[in-house]
């Protein structure tokens, strides 16, 4: 029975569990492995793919063949014609033109004040209006002059009806005296007594004059024709001849002038034509210099160069039928000096400049460059005169120079588009012509075979 409840045999005992801390680096590794692998596989697939791999042999022994063949082909670069673009050396006018700054300068800036104190009853213009000479801008209370002048009227009937009278008297005296019925004292009275009336009669008609005067201020008028400004007093103030602002300020706009200036050095070439009475043009142009705005006319030179800056100060007058321009903007002015006829022009980028002065790149016939220096003369935006070192007819890099030297081969874009599209007519009309043939040939072949089939 004991046996039985005891068996012989040792019991297995049961599998103790794995810790945490044992199972986690196993997860660790297994995750890393696959890793591991993807990464030597994209390694294997850059080197496969990578250049210095790839040989034109395939093996080993092309990757020398490659290295020598990169240096040839570097060297053979190095030697290709380089594309450029060309223009011709032509012969023209070359106008001599001073640019200089400048700015816009009214004729006339008037602060419109009153000339009398009162009360402003009326403003007859608009803010930014333009006037003419003599149209009314503003109405001061004209009562209390008017009645000044009834008043001064007055007493001017007053003094005449007197000065009549003693006139009269002294004619009578004047008789008595010529018959000796007076005493010539009394004459002599009666003359300085006329006298005296006469000198009032003048002081009344100048009160007179005085309040009509007055009046004619009482109405503010314009002094000179141009563009109103913005109102400096309201209807309804009291106005004073001491108020600094005035009524409002008229600016002239037509005509208008531009003061710029220029160096001293050019003073000797402008003077000489403006002494001679020839009238120098002058265009007035934007701020960026690209729009040109208004012509006009030089007009004057000041009568002193400035010391500190060694410039003198010009005045050209302007039309300004369109008001292009507006006083205080900043303009650029070009001055027509002179005009050089059948003169030398080249584009002015064709022009650069080198430790041995100015210079151009010619093209020769055989599609070579070779350095030529020249005289600039004038220049007049894109355009440069070329005083000596080019002729009329040959050809100038203007673009594409920073890759020439001496002697380098080039090629021109447009001639060689033109030599491309003249081969690929050609390769397209042989092709057409072979192409006739082979489907001649073709369809005799179908035709034989057809013939075959129905006779079978």
């Amino acid at each position: 029975m004991d046996d039985q409840k005891n068996p012989s045999g040792p019991r297995p005992t049961p599998p103790t569990p794995a810790s945490p801390a044992a199972v986690e680096p196993a997860r660790r590794r297994r995750k890393i492995v696959p890793l591991i692998v993807a990464i030597l596989i994209v390694a294997g697939a850059i080197a496969w793919w990578h250049p210095w791999n790839r040989g034109s042999g395939g093996g080993t022994s092309g990757q020398p063949e490659a290295r020598q063949g990169g240096r040839r082909g570097g060297a053979n670069a190095m030697n290709q014609p380089q594309p450029v673009h060309v223009a011709g050396v032509t012969q023209g006018e070359m106008p001599v033109v001073i640019n200089s700054l400048g700015t816009v300068t009214p004729l006339a800036n008037v602060t419109v004040k009153t000339q009398l104190n009162g009360t402003l009853v009326d403003v007859a213009f608009k803010e930014g209006q333009m006037v003419k000479k003599g149209d009314l801008l503003a109405q001061i209370d004209p009562r209390p002059y008017e009645i000044s002048l009834r008043n001064a009227e007055g007493a001017l009937a007053k003094d005449q009806a007197l000065l009549q009278t003693a006139r009269l008297d002294l004619q009578r005296y004047q008789t008595l005296l010529s018959q000796d019925s007076i005493a010539k004292q009394q004459v002599d009275t009666q003359a300085s007594l006329v006298k005296q009336y006469e000198g009032a009669v003048k002081s009344d008609q100048a009160n007179v004059d005085t309040y009509k005067l007055d009046l004619t201020y009482a109405r503010i008028t314009a002094p000179v024709s141009g563009r109103v400004g913005l109102r400096q007093v309201d209807p309804g103030n009291y106005v004073t001849t001491g108020d600094t602002n005035g009524v409002v300020v008229i600016t002239q706009l037509q005509p208008i002038s531009v003061i710029f200036t220029t160096s001293e050095d050019n003073l000797a070439a402008i003077l000489k034509p403006l002494h001679a009475g020839t009238k120098m043009s002058v265009t007035a142009y934007d701020r960026a210099n690209t729009t040109p705005l208004e012509g006009g006319f030089l007009e004057t030179v000041d009568n002193q160069i400035d010391t500190a800056t060694g410039t003198v100060k010009l005045r050209a007058t302007f039309d300004n039928k369109q008001s292009m321009l507006f006083p205080n903007q900043f303009v650029n002015t070009k001055l027509l000096v002179d005009v050089i006829k059948d003169a030398t022009i080249v584009p002015t980028s064709a022009v650069l400049n080198g430790s041995s002065g100015a210079f151009v790149y010619v093209v020769k016939p055989d599609n070579t460059v070779t350095v030529r220096n020249v005289k600039i003369g004038p220049v007049d935006g894109e355009r440069t005169s070329i005083k000596s070192g080019l002729q009329v007819g040959e050809r100038v890099v203007i673009d594409g120079s920073d890759r020439l030297k001496e002697g380098a081969k080039i090629t021109i874009p447009a001639e060689k588009a033109k030599a491309a599209s003249g081969a690929s007519g050609a390769s397209g009309a042989s092709g057409a012509s072979a192409a006739a043939p082979a489907s001649a040939a073709s369809g005799t072949r179908h035709g034989k075979h057809r013939q075959q089939q129905s006779q079978q």
